[in-house]
């Protein structure tokens, strides 16, 4: 996944904003809140970090080319960076990102989640 791919494809989820911010990363958010954030990459895959559930931090921070999200995991936040695509696809990201996007929702007033259009589910 390219900056570009990753920028189209968070565009695509339902109110989703795109700030860059936090020396030049393309972080997306819904309703103020992050939940996604991508940049820093060595090559032509950048790193992108999400939100995830506690099972899904527990499995991911295992696995090559994964890792605990620098600053947020280390105040206790369940967020992956992705480095690579090693052992996790495209695709896979895709859902994890989705994820990312419904947990966030879910942390937003009734009022917000309104005000956006967005549903609780």
């Amino acid at each position: 996944m390219t900056l570009d791919d990753y920028d189209s494809f968070c565009a695509s989820l339902p109110s989703a904003i795109h700030v860059v911010q936090w020396g030049g990363a393309h972080v997306r958010k819904v309703g103020a809140k992050v939940f996604a954030i991508g940049g820093w990459g060595d090559g032509k895959e950048p790193s992108v970090t999400f939100k995830c559930s506690d099972i899904a931090y527990d499995i991911l921070k295992e696995q090559p080319g994964l890792r605990p999200a620098p600053y947020l995991a280390s105040r206790g936040m369940k967020w992956i960076q992705r480095q690579t695509s090693r052992s996790m696809d495209d695709d896979a990201l895709k859902d994890y990102l989705r994820e990312s996007h419904r947990l966030v929702v879910l942390k937003l007033t009734k009022q917000a989640r309104r005000e956006l259009g967005l549903s609780a589910s």
